[in-house]
C-alpha cells in the first residue's frame, strides 16, 4: 500500500519504520523543520527533560546511547529520533516543514492528502495514519484584558512557544499549572528572571526521581506490580489479590509512599501538600518532581500561588500584570501557560472528526488506534502512557498485521461496546483528565498486553514475570517485531508470503 503518515515524533517514526518493515510505501510528513514531536528544536522549552530514565523511554531496537544520562535532555531525545530515521533508512521518507492541510476520503478507499510547505502538493494514498500527537495544538486559557496586556509589552505563550531562555532574563515570570512541564520551565527561567511565580489551579502529586534519595521511581511505577497497584477496568491474576485480600498490604504501601514523598519533598514545611492521596496519581496526573523546584520554593526564589486561578492579565502603570481571583496583582512581562493540549485533527473535514468521536468528544478508538466506520484510518500515539515509545510501537504493529489481514476484528457493535465501556470507566477514575479517551496512564503494560494479545504475540511468561519487580525494558520487545514482520512478510516472486491466519482480537 501506498501509505501516508502525518507527524514524525516516536508514533510517526515507528509507524514509518514498521510499516516500511511490512512491504508499505511510505511517506511521512512533518511540519516543523525536524524530526522529534515534542521533542523538535522549534517546540523545546527550557528545561525539557524527559519523565522516564533512558532506559525505559526508548523503541524496542535501537537503545539510547550509553553517554546519555539517566534523564535525557530533550535535546538528546530529538537527537537519538534523528539517529533512529537514519540508522533505519526511513529519514529520506519524511518530508519536513511540510503541513497536512487537509486529508479527504476518496472514493473507492484511500485518502487525497493535500501539503503546503517544502513538499507542497496533492498526493493519493491507500491509508492514513494519524500520528499527530495529543500534545501537538497547546490550550492558552483566554482571559480578558489580554490585548492591553500585550499592548504593555507582556509576552502570553504556551511552554512550546518559549525556546529561548534569554527571552526571560531579568523579567518578571509567571507560569500557569503544576505539571511537570510548569515546574520544568519555573525553575528553568528562575535561573535568568527577575521574579518566578506559579499559580496552580491544584496541586499534584510529585514523584522524587529517587525515593529515600535511592530508590529509582521506576522500580516503583514502570513495573507489572507498581501498576497493579492502581485498579484496572478488569482484574487478572495476582491483581484480583491486591485489590481483594490482599487490599491491607496494598493501601499500606500507597500510605508508606506517600508519607516518604512529603518528608523528601519538604511538603508539609513548604505548604504545598496536595489535597487527596497518592492515589490520585491514577488520575492521568503523575509527575516527576522537577530538580531544584522545591530547593527554590524554599529559598523564596520561586512563588507558588496554590488552589487559585488567574482572573485577568493588564497593566498597571504602564507594567504588565496577572490578576488572580483574589485581586492580587503579580508583576508578569511573560506569562507562560503550561495549561494542557487540545487533542485535534484539524486536517480532517468535520464529517469525518464527527465520525470519530462520541457525543462527549471522547474518541472512539479500537486499542486507541482503529476507528469505528472511518475506512483505511489508524491512528498511532493516541494511547499516551508512560512508556509511550513502546505504547507506539506495539500500535504500529497492530497497524501493520491488520492491514495484512492478521486480525480478526470483532464486529462494530462489539467494539463500539467495547469502548464505550472503556470510556465511561476512564471518565470515571479520572474524573474527566483523560484526553478526550487518549491519556492511558498509569495502565501502559495492560495497554500493550493487549494489543499484542491480538497479535497472537508476546514476550514470554519469564520476561513477564520479570516486569512485575523490574522496570520494563523495550529491547525484551524487539523480537516480536522481527517475528511479525516475517509472518507477514512482503510478497517476492522468490518467496510468496505464507497465508496468514487473522487472529480474533479480544474484546
Amino acid at each position: 500500500m501506498k501509505i501516508a503518515v502525518v507527524g514524525a515524533g516516536f508514533a510517526g517514526l515507528s509507524s514509518a519504520k514498521v510499516l516500511t518493515g511490512f512491504g508499505h510505501d511510505v511517506t511521512v510528513f512533518e511540519k516543523a523543520p525536524d524530526v522529534g514531536g515534542v521533542w523538535s528544536a522549534s517546540r523545546r522549552y527550557p528545561g525539557l527533560t524527559t519523565q522516564n530514565d533512558k532506559g525505559t523511554y526508548s523503541l524496542s531496537d535501537f537503545p539510547m546511547p550509553k553517554h546519555y544520562p539517566e534523564w535525557p535532555s530533550g535535546q538528546q531525545v530529538q537527537e537519538y529520533l534523528e539517529a533512529y530515521a537514519r540508522h533505519f533508512g526511513i529519514r529520506d521518507l519524511v518530508r519536513t516543514d511540510t503541513e497536512v492541510l487537509s486529508a479527504e476520503p476518496r472514493d473507492g478507499g484511500g485518502w487525497t492528502v493535500t501539503t503546503a510547505g517544502a513538499a507542497a502538493g496533492v498526493g493519493e494514498f491507500d491509508h492514513l495514519v494519524v500520528a499527530n500527537g495529543i500534545f501537538s495544538e497547546p490550550f492558552l486559557p483566554p482571559f480578558p484584558g489580554t490585548e492591553e496586556y500585550r499592548a504593555a509589552g507582556g509576552r502570553y505563550c504556551a511552554p512550546s512557544d518559549f525556546t529561548d531562555i534569554d527571552d526571560a532574563r531579568d523579567r518578571d515570570v509567571v507560569v500557569i499549572g503544576y505539571g511537570k512541564s510548569s515546574c520544568d520551565v519555573a525553575v528553568a527561567l528562575d535561573s535568568v528572571s527577575r521574579s518566578t511565580t506559579v499559580v496552580a489551579r491544584e496541586l499534584l502529586w510529585k514523584m522524587p526521581r529517587r525515593i529515600g534519595g535511592a530508590l529509582n521511581y521506576k522500580y516503583l511505577l514502570l513495573t507489572r506490580l507498581g501498576e497493579g497497584l492502581f485498579r484496572y477496568a478488569h482484574l487478572v491474576g495476582f491483581e484480583k489479590f491486591l485489590h481483594g485480600a490482599g487490599r491491607g498490604v496494598r493501601n499500606g504501601m500507597m500510605s508508606s509512599l506517600q508519607g516518604q514523598i512529603v518528608r523528601q519533598l519538604k511538603l508539609q514545611k513548604l505548604g504545598l501538600v496536595p489535597d487527596g492521596s497518592l492515589e490520585d496519581i491514577a488520575r492521568s496526573t503523575v509527575s516527576l518532581a522537577t530538580e531544584g523546584f522545591y530547593e527554590a520554593v524554599a529559598d523564596g526564589s520561586i512563588t507558588v500561588h496554590r488552589d487559585t486561578l488567574i482572573s485577568a492579565l493588564g497593566a498597571r502603570d504602564g507594567r504588565p500584570v496577572a490578576i488572580l481571583q483574589d485581586g492580587t496583582e503579580v508583576p508578569a512581562d511573560v506569562v507562560v501557560a503550561a495549561t494542557g493540549f487540545h487533542q485535534r485533527v484539524p486536517f480532517l473535514s468535520q464529517d469525518v472528526r464527527d465520525r470519530l468521536v462520541d457525543e462527549r468528544g471522547n474518541f472512539e478508538l479500537y486499542r486507541q488506534i482503529h476507528p469505528h466506520t472511518v475506512a483505511d484510518l489508524s491512528f498511532c500515539g493516541y494511547n499516551s502512557s508512560f512508556l509511550s515509545p513502546l505504547s507506539a510501537e506495539v500500535a504500529a504493529l497492530w497497524i501493520g498485521v491488520h492491514l495484512a489481514g492478521g486480525i480478526d476484528l470483532p464486529s462494530v457493535e462489539e467494539r463500539r461496546a467495547f469502548v464505550q465501556e472503556r470510556l465511561r470507566w476512564m471518565e470515571e477514575r479520572t474524573e474527566g483528565k483523560h484526553a478526550r479517551g487518549t491519556n492511558i496512564i498509569p495502565f501502559s503494560l495492560h495497554n500493550i498486553d493487549e494489543m499484542l494479545s491480538d497479535l497472537g504475540a508476546g514476550i514470554g511468561r519469564r520476561r513477564r514475570f520479570g516486569e512485575w519487580l523490574l522496570p520494563v525494558d523495550p529491547g525484551a520487545y524487539a523480537r516480536i517485531t522481527a517475528d511479525l514482520t516475517a509472518r507477514h512478510a512482503p510478497v517476492t516472486a522468490d518467496a510468496p508470503r505464507p497465508r496468514a491466519t487473522p487472529l480474533r482480537a479480544a474484546g
